[in-house]
């Protein structure tokens, strides 16, 4: 008999969403809770401490990735699959090495979901079939001896999506829970660290890094 899983999801498109939790549910999968960015997905997890939390990578407020940071930080036992678009290699990479358990192209998540939530939940990792092998040589290939640090820390990650997105500095603050004179300190920092002082040049980095999408 399978034990029950208890399951998050997050994405900001209502459709996939609701299309995604009736397919888990008929796979006899629990949902117990549905966020539509990132910073929702943080305060679900939280509350309900889920098995599986299901993420997709662009969301507004707070990306998938960053949102897994923070969800393994206030529920170490829940394991993050990280759902997206982005098949390049540079993607695959960041979300192993930030922990991601799952990493599942949306092309192939119909297929694809209960079998990386049964591998995940044995404590396996599992990656889309058309990106596995690739993935798995890059990563060690490249990091022996460890990943190279992020040239952003999580908070300033953050607050370039804020920015990114056309929030003020003012805004950001609310939305972090920061004075706004430390939302100006991140935004100075990341600037000087990226060596880039145009809030346009910032949100095409943005997009590059898959923060945002174009």
């Amino acid at each position: 008999m399978k034990l029950p899983v208890s399951i998050l999801l997050a994405d900001d498109h209502p459709f996939f969403r609701q299309g995604l939790k009736a397919l888990l549910e008929r796979d006899g999968f629990t949902v117990v809770g549905e966020g539509a960015d990132g910073m929702e997905a943080v305060k679900l997890a939280e509350k309900f401490r889920p098995d599986i939390v299901i993420l997709d990578f662009s969301m507004p407020r707070l990306n998938g990735l960053d949102a897994a940071k923070e969800i393994r930080r206030i529920s170490p036992r829940s394991r993050m699959i990280l759902l997206t678009a982005h098949r390049e290699e540079q993607y695959v990479l960041e979300a192993i090495s930030a922990g991601i358990k799952g990493y599942v192209l949306k092309s192939e998540a119909p297929d694809a979901i209960s079998e990386a939530i049964e591998e995940v939940t044995r404590g396996n990792a599992y990656l889309s079939p058309s990106i596995a092998r690739f993935a798995v040589d890059s990563y060690i290939g490249k990091c022996v001896g460890g990943v190279p640090a992020e040239v952003l820390s999580p908070r300033e990650l953050q607050v370039l999506q804020l920015i990114a997105e056309g929030n003020t500095t003012r805004e950001i603050a609310a939305q972090l829970k920061l004075t706004v004179k430390t939302a100006e300190s991140y935004r100075t920092a990341l600037m000087g660290k990226l060596d880039i002082h145009e809030t346009a040049s910032l949100v095409r980095y943005a997009v590059r890094r898959g923060l945002i999408k174009p």
